[in-house]
């Protein structure tokens, strides 16, 4: 049976990648859903099309992300909702550390994903919001050719630039859930420098095999 965090590794370029490519078409007043929406069938195509990524060339993935996706995730919201109450408790430059680490893990992980994009395609729920809601939940499901429907809901917040997404969904299991449990683990055990040793030393492993995921 294919784990939560496989899911997540199939899917989140999906909710994140497309932004790479759309970017300067971005306005800051463009409805969330519609914004995904975009999204997510931009990448789909462009996974279905493009050589190199169908190729496996890991680097164009890791470039992309790292110079055109990163400004558009809310990752400092990410990672505190991950840490939780230990937060608080965190110096500005243990936070800095962490997010730091958790988002060169995410790129990591879930940057090879793309080349697993065959023929998935993606419906939209009608969105269920208000006009001057600053925070939303954009619902889909993955549809494909083989198995049931993946369901893939979106958590977004308006900043000033527009809006940008902390957190995804995939069949019920929130990715800040998820990682909640393996931080809270990790700080009772050896603090918050503890938990960034364990990334930092998770992200050298990973930088010397980059063909290689964590979503096992």
């Amino acid at each position: 049976m294919t784990s939560v965090k496989n899911l997540f590794a199939q899917f989140f370029v999906i909710a994140f990648a497309g932004l790479a490519f759309s970017a300067p078409a971005m306005a800051a007043d463009e409805a969330p859903d519609q914004m995904v929406k975009r999204i997510s069938q931009e990448i789909i195509d462009l996974a279905k099309s493009d050589k190199e990524i169908q190729a496996g060339n890991q680097k164009r993935v890791y470039d992309m992300v790292e110079s055109k996706i990163l400004p558009y995730i809310d990752f400092q919201r990410m990672t505190s909702l991950a840490a939780g109450k230990n937060w608080r408790d965190a110096t500005p430059d243990q936070q800095q550390q962490l997010i730091k680490e958790f988002r060169t893990l995410l790129v990591f992980t879930y940057s090879g994903a793309i080349t697993q994009i065959k023929d998935q395609r993606i419906e939209f729920k009608p969105m269920r919001a208000a006009a001057d809601d600053t925070e939303v939940e954009v619902r889909s499901q993955v549809i494909q050719s083989r198995g049931d429907p993946i369901q893939l809901n979106y958590r977004l917040a308006k900043s000033a630039t527009g809006w940008k997404i902390y957190d995804i969904n995939v069949l019920g299991a929130w990715l800040v859930e998820t990682y909640k449990g393996t931080f809270t683990e990790a700080i009772s055990k050896t603090g918050i420098d503890g938990l960034i040793k364990t990334l930092s030393d998770k992200n050298k492993k990973l930088a010397s095999a980059p063909n290689k995921s964590t979503s096992k």
